[in-house]
């Protein structure tokens, strides 16, 4: 998959997210923003999803919060018909505002939105498929960096560590903003490279909006351990009014403001 067409339809999943949440009154439109080259390099240029269950990569949204970039990119990349997007949040839909298994089970490989089950569920596979001979199938996880202030995250890395499981990646988009502000005002993480590297992983910064940059940084020869990819990214990328505003993180665009955002994120 050549990289000018993952940028491409990354940016129409940034046209679904600003229109989606728009019309559904709720979202969070910094969080989706700041995700969706990640998922989209996955899904298009890393991820083996050829075979069914459980004989491919698996990919788990920890930060379930970001559901809505989720959808978006599924639907940008034609797993999810764009159609449905308009149902997002509403009554019994199949696009909740935290993804669920149950409603959309060839996309959703968990339920998430209580933070820091993601990591341990993700070891759990990834040791599951050593046990059963499918080593070299990866599981996947994507972190918030808020997230991070979850001690659960850390008790799985312990695990992950001790079984080596290099057949597990965990992916932390750190846009360096939650919910209340910045991250190291409110718990800080740094040194976040050192902090992972005391768990036993191996770690690997690079530019979370530069799809080659992360195709290099997973595919690279491992160490025989699991990995960290410390994703730099900005909430809210795309759009010059949300980028790196906390205030975005649960916010939503009005009219003016969509046709702004819509207007920046043409081809």
């Amino acid at each position: 998959m050549d990289i000018q067409t993952i940028n491409q339809t990354a940016r129409q999943a940034r046209r679904y997210v600003v229109t989606m949440n728009h019309k559904a009154g709720k979202g969070h439109t910094g969080a989706d923003l700041s995700e969706i080259d990640i998922i989209c390099t996955l899904y298009m240029a890393v991820m083996d999803r050829s075979q069914a269950r459980p004989d491919q990569d698996r990919f788990i949204l920890s930060k379930g919060h970001g559901a809505g970039g989720f959808y978006c990119s599924c639907a940008a990349m034609g797993l999810l018909d764009p159609a449905v997007l308009d149902q997002y949040m509403g009554d019994d839909t199949l696009l909740a505002g935290h993804p669920i298994h149950q409603k959309l089970p060839e996309l959703v490989e968990i339920n998430s939105g209580g933070l820091g089950h993601g990591l341990p569920i993700a070891v759990g596979l990834a040791l599951g498929n050593k046990l059963a001979g499918r080593a070299h199938r990866r599981a996947f996880v994507l972190l918030g960096d808020g997230e991070l202030a979850e001690g659960s995250n850390w008790e799985a890395a312990m695990s992950a560590s001790k079984f080596k499981l290099d057949n597990l990646i965990a992916i932390v988009d750190r846009n360096r903003l939650q919910l209340a502000g910045k991250t190291e005002d409110i718990m800080p993480l740094e040194p976040l490279v050192d902090k992972w590297q005391a768990f036993g992983f191996e770690v690997v910064e690079c530019n979370g909006h530069d799809p080659q940059a992360l195709i290099e940084a997973i595919t690279r020869p491992g160490q025989d351990k699991p990995r960290v990819i410390l994703a730099n990214t900005e909430k809210g990328h795309g759009v010059s009014f949300m980028t790196n505003v906390p205030a975005w993180h649960h916010s939503v665009p009005d009219a003016q403001q969509l046709a702004q955002a819509l207007a920046e994120l043409e081809d």
